[in-house]
């Protein structure tokens, strides 16, 4: 059966090496997503240089963004800003679903795009929370049983925080 399976990473480190880990088991990038706050400032955007050639500006956007390969690896990566709660660099599935919230109204925001890929309302609230703070939320589409055992098993030996799952309605 179809799942989904969420954790909170507590750093970017963290969070890259769930990533890596779980791009070694073979989870394809556009099945996770990953959502964390954009803590950069504007002296950040002062001191960046976009030199690169094009060939390389995929690369110089990830490291724009200040994160690394693990998370550059996946699809759609990019800041975005909701109104009313601020800015986020988001990637995979989340990312269009946080779209969708920056664009429409800031109603629901980050607690609606997560109702919307199908998290109950009181965990979407409490990892809304958790990323406010500064944590990275992680969640992982899975085909079935066995592929989400082991992207839990992932989470769990990377020492993730509130690693939960949810079946995915069939359509």
């Amino acid at each position: 059966m179809k799942s989904a399976v969420y954790c909170i990473a507590k750093t970017v480190e963290q969070a890259e090496k769930i990533v890596l880990d779980l791009k070694q088991a073979g989870c394809p990038a556009d099945d996770i997503s990953v959502l964390l706050p954009d803590r950069r400032g504007s002296k950040d955007f002062a001191h960046e240089h976009s030199t690169k050639a094009p060939e390389g500006a995929t690369a110089g956007g990830v490291a724009g963004l200040g994160v690394g390969a693990a998370l550059g690896w996946l699809v759609g990566i990019g800041a975005l800003a909701i109104p009313g709660v601020g800015p986020f660099i988001a990637a995979g599935p989340i990312m269009a679903a946080l779209g969708g919230a920056a664009v429409g109204t800031a109603a629901g925001g980050v607690v609606g795009a997560l109702v919307g890929l199908g998290i109950p309302e009181f965990e979407a609230k409490r990892y809304d929370a958790k990323i406010r703070e500064g944590n990275i939320l992680i969640s992982v589409h899975t085909e079935d049983s066995k592929q989400r055992s082991v992207v839990e098993d992932i989470f769990k030996a990377n020492n993730a925080d509130d690693i939960s799952s949810r079946h995915e309605a069939s359509v």
